[in-house]
């Protein structure tokens, strides 16, 4: 663990043989749903009179506003690994302990959308397939597991 001045302490999380394809895959998904999130919530701001429910107007301000990319050079990595035709890579983060905390409020976020796209009333984004969400709670729940002192599984493991 070491510290940093903003954060408080930092924990190495590993996310190890993921695949980039699906990772590739999962982002395009997740890219879908945060843009038509942002133009509802653009129609919010501007007051359009949208007769949206209640918790789903929380969801749109939530995914939208309080969740970015957890690190700006391992996305980068995944992107490059991805227009090589990489098949898997192994990524480490340094991420402060609260992280894990996000990282499953953001897969709860996440599902509760999945949802709505579920029910097809209020958005046009289909739901994730679920192949796509056993990589995403993957992925995110080893940020909560590795935070917890637990070591990293790695991609196969998880999928068998």
């Amino acid at each position: 663990m070491t510290a940093t001045a903003d954060l408080g302490p930092t924990v190495e999380v590993r996310l190890l043989q993921l695949p980039v394809e699906l990772w590739a895959r999962t982002q395009q998904h997740t890219d879908e749903l945060l843009r038509e999130f942002m133009l509802l919530a653009q129609q919010l701001h501007d007051d359009d009179g949208l007769p949206l429910p209640v918790r789903l107007v929380q969801l749109v301000e939530d995914l939208s506003g309080s969740y970015g990319s957890f690190s700006e050079e391992q996305e980068a990595r995944l992107f490059q690994a991805a227009a090589a035709g990489v098949t898997e890579l192994d990524l480490t983060y340094q991420v402060p302990a609260p992280a894990g905390g996000a990282a499953r409020h953001l897969g709860d976020l996440l599902n509760e959308a999945d949802e709505y796209c579920r029910t097809g009333e209020h958005l046009l984004t289909l739901e994730t397939p679920a192949e796509l969400v056993r990589f995403r709670e993957w992925f995110l729940e080893e940020f909560r597991r590795q935070i917890a002192g637990e070591p990293p599984t790695p991609w196969p493991d998880y999928a068998a």
